[in-house]
């Protein structure tokens, strides 16, 4: 098991306070009580639940956060905001760090390495949209 550094130089590394100043969001301000991801309507097909996603951020993981597939799910559909007792709006976290990984080119996928049979499946948009992304 990996150790985790806990420190509060964490909450100011550059990256946690990107997301932040995209979100306005406080990250730090969540106590880990859970509703957000017991009302998620995208919890089930989600790889990490979205309290996992500011528990994360809280520990300074974001590289960790910017790999999963929860960030592309989340429906911001606003239900963890109403449910959230603090208040923390994390349709926004999640809309940050999707903007990071778009601002930062981050490579999710390689076209080249999508099968010839899914390729075939996909819109012609997802493609192009993709091509996009990818070109400097």
């Amino acid at each position: 098991m990996k150790e985790i550094e806990l420190s509060r130089s964490l909450y100011t590394a550059p990256r946690i306070e990107y997301v932040l100043e995209i979100s306005g969001e406080n990250v730090s301000a969540c106590y880990q009580c859970g509703k957000c991801s017991a009302g998620c309507p995208s919890y089930s097909a989600m790889d990490i639940s979205p309290h996992s996603v500011i528990r994360l951020l809280q520990l300074g993981q974001i590289e960790q956060v910017l790999r999963t597939e929860a960030i592309w799910l989340c429906a911001s559909c606003q239900t963890c905001k109403v449910r959230c007792p603090k208040g923390v709006d994390l349709a926004r976290i999640m809309e940050a760090l999707r903007q990071i990984i778009l601002r930062e080119n981050i490579s999710i996928t390689n076209p080249s390495e999508i099968a010839e049979e899914e390729l075939n499946n996909l819109p012609q948009i997802a493609l192009i949209a993709n091509f996009r992304k990818m070109t400097p």
